[in-house]
């Protein structure tokens, strides 16, 4: 008798922690479905990319307005279709380049913007009527898009002519990113008010990016983004239904954002329960009659957190077995990070690299030719079932707490992530899992490539042009902008209007931030690990 071959682990397991069979078998005798078909397992529309490619974007944003002008008509050149904006820490935070917090962190993640003139050199020479831009923000999301608003009438161009996406997903930032201004309650009324706006007056802007993405890089599992995402998206239409939107008239722009990370398989089958789930909890919850609020349509970047500063050539491999994840996973929209993302923001070589992924993947591979090639197989349809199993299992814990918003109040997400990571950590450490160039196929002279610098004088400048702008507003237009916009806050007005006047004037993100500080207060959050 032939004796088994040993294998070369004694347990097989994914990023989830999830035990992987040596073989697998039909899970189930019912079919998957059919692409566009309820309940959308193999894709929202009946033909997928044979009917139409991805949205290819490249998160782009460094230095001053006028430096990341430079790099968008760059990508645009090189064949990207799509925008997608990064702003540097003191505008995610809702603080001016001036404030004694931003010293030292100006331009340096992205661009940092202050008031609508930098928003207007942002996007010089760039008809908004004709692309399409995503902005990742969120704590003073209603700011930032108020300024966008205001280029657009600038340009000439309608409200309901532009397209694009506004992140403003703020759930996600009390669990994952820690980036607000104010408590949870404030910044779900803002949230809505930033929906009511898209459905009256810009029907084609998704005011919503649910996003798994910084669930996924603060360490979490695959299962816990795709539960948390999609708790955080459940939460999100309650919320709007409550503040007396139909939902009907809102779900069907709302979109998500997911992480693309190194278990092949396993993205690929989050990806497909994420569109089952969906579609079969807002069938449940809130009984749409247009099967488009059942859709969910997603945005996908690859893994940052799975880059390596070790052997950094090898993250372009990273990168384009995450990238194809992502198509075979059925995405909309795919942004593809560079090699050199993990040492500093990418240099042009770099982001150039990671574009030509995408098209490499889009009109070389052939996967596109064919609705869901990797549908049906078995491994496959056991994980997705399997993962929308236990993101079920969430879903009742996070229910039993009163709901998302309490059980951050509570850090029950916040400590599952940690937990998370934590094991992620140990399991490298012990060289129970791999990470090539890190804890084993290490080389002793390491490869030195260039990156991007931002200098100095990107500060000095955004702080001088920021204080010439303030001397030169109306003074009296400026204040009652700003007075009428905290009579608003305390009134719990609709406050889109508000904002777009105190844009008009010329106010900055800290000044209005500064409102919203004052009127709602902040946020700190319990420790509960």
């Amino acid at each position: 008798m032939r004796k088994k071959r040993s294998e070369r682990k004694k347990k097989f397991t994914n990023l989830s922690g999830t035990e992987i069979a040596p073989l697998y078998k039909d899970p189930s005798k019912r079919k998957p479905g059919k692409p566009g078909k309820y309940p959308y397992t193999r894709g929202v529309y009946p033909t997928m990319y044979r009917g139409r490619l991805w949205t290819m974007r490249q998160f782009s944003g460094f230095g001053s307005a006028k430096d990341t002008n430079t790099r968008f008509h760059y990508l645009l050149k090189n064949g990207q279709t799509g925008l997608s904006v990064a702003f540097d820490m003191p505008t995610l935070m809702g603080y001016d380049s001036d404030h004694a917090k931003s010293l030292g962190e100006v331009g340096k993640c992205g661009v940092a913007i202050d008031t609508v003139e930098d928003m207007v050199l942002l996007f010089n020479k760039i008809p908004l009527e004709q692309v399409s831009t995503s902005m990742t923000i969120n704590g003073p999301a209603i700011v930032l898009f108020a300024m966008y608003l205001v280029v657009a009438e600038d340009q000439g161009v309608s409200f309901d002519q532009l397209r694009g996406t506004l992140q403003n997903d703020i759930l996600k930032e009390f669990i994952a990113q820690k980036e607000w201004i104010v408590p949870p309650a404030p910044s779900l009324s803002m949230m809505n008010d930033t929906i009511r706006f898209c459905v009256e007056e810009a029907p084609l802007f998704h005011p919503v990016s649910i996003s798994g993405y910084h669930i996924r890089e603060a360490g979490s599992t695959a299962i816990q983004e795709l539960a948390f995402t999609l708790f955080d998206g459940l939460t999100y239409v309650a919320s709007a239904i409550a503040s007396g939107l139909n939902v009907d008239d809102f779900a069907p722009r709302l979109s998500f954002f997911f992480n693309a990370h190194n278990d092949f398989f396993e993205e690929i089958a989050k990806y497909r329960a994420a569109r089952r789930l969906w579609a079969k909890e807002m069938r449940k919850r809130f009984h749409p009659k247009n099967k488009k609020s059942l859709l969910m349509r997603f945005h996908t970047q690859t893994a940052g957190c799975s880059l390596t500063a070790q052997q950094p050539y090898n993250n372009i491999t990273r990168v384009t077995l995450q990238a194809l994840a992502a198509v075979l996973g059925g995405t909309q929209s795919l942004h593809t990070n560079s090699m050199d993302e993990t040492l500093a923001l990418p240099s042009e070589k770099a982001v150039s690299i990671a574009l030509r992924t995408q098209q490499i993947i889009a009109y070389e591979s052939g996967v596109t030719d064919t609705v869901d090639p990797l549908g049906g197989s078995y491994y496959l349809e056991s994980l997705t079932d399997l993962m929308e199993k236990e993101a079920k299992i969430y879903f009742k814990k996070l229910e039993q707490m009163g709901g998302m918003v309490s059980a951050i109040e509570q850090g029950f997400p916040q400590a599952e992530i940690h937990r998370a990571a934590v094991r992620y950590q140990r399991e490298i450490d012990q060289h129970e899992r791999i990470i090539v160039g890190v804890n084993d196929f290490i080389e002793k002279d390491e490869t030195r490539i260039e990156i991007l610098k931002i200098s100095a004088n990107v500060e000095k400048k955004q702080v001088a042009g920021l204080k010439r702008l303030k001397l030169k507003r109306d003074p009296k237009k400026l204040s009652l902008s700003l007075s009428r916009l905290k009579k608003g806050a305390e009134e719990k007005a609709y406050l889109m209007p508000l904002v777009l006047d105190a844009v008009r004037a010329r106010a900055s993100v800290g000044e209005i931030s500064d409102i919203f500080r004052k009127v709602y207060g902040t946020y700190r959050e319990k420790t509960a690990f």
